[in-house]
């Protein structure tokens, strides 16, 4: 049996795609970024909450606020790519589901009214989406390179808030010369999958 998608979409989305460490000087336009989400925000959340926010790094000045939070093997990559954005869990999310989930607007109270199962939800589902985003930005042929190599309570004071808790850095451009390490190895299906 196999996929309906194209090979070639295959290949784009998973099997050649790779994360990125250099990366080309040309831009990356926020009409891209917005092709990007405007694909990846189908992808499912629980209650369709949709947690996920982003913070798009662009400015010099911003940059140079970014860099002393990065873990030093990843300060080079993200000085130098064109775009990098870091992504979130909206702790308060809840406060979008009655018009996100206009199925069941009693969800904000019944499930979400305490801070701890807040952000347990927008971690997890936060994620969801984080992973979606990648594909996204493979999707517009551009190349990401996702970190969480970085002082997570410096970027949260620095660019977030306290309703917001950093997930991930992504690098995100054309890639670069030497842009790939070798493809590491994967679990085979008998390794991951059981049936019972």
């Amino acid at each position: 049996m196999s996929l309906v998608l194209d090979p070639a979409a295959q290949d784009l989305l998973f099997r050649e795609a790779r994360t990125a460490n250099t990366f080309t000087d040309e831009p990356v336009t926020d009409e891209q970024v917005q092709a990007i989400y405007d694909l990846v925000k189908y992808g499912p959340t629980a209650f369709n909450q949709s947690p996920l926010r982003i913070t798009l790094v662009r400015s010099p000045e911003a940059r140079e606020r970014l860099l002393p939070h990065m873990a030093e093997g990843n300060r080079a990559k993200t000085g130098s790519a064109p775009l990098v954005a870091i992504l979130a869990a909206d702790n308060e999310f809840h406060e979008e589901l009655p018009a996100l989930f206009p199925a069941f607007p009693q969800a904000k109270d019944l499930f979400f009214a305490e801070r701890p199962a807040r952000e347990s939800a927008a971690a997890l589902n936060a994620a969801l989406q984080a992973a979606y985003f990648l594909v996204g930005v493979r999707a517009a042929g551009l190349a990401a390179g996702p970190m969480t190599g970085f002082d997570f309570e410096g970027v949260r004071k620095e660019f977030l808030d306290d309703d917001h808790t950093p997930l991930m850095i992504v690098n995100i451009g054309r890639p670069g010369p030497d842009a790939w390490y070798p493809r590491s190895p994967r679990l085979a299906y008998e390794d991951v999958v059981t049936t019972v």
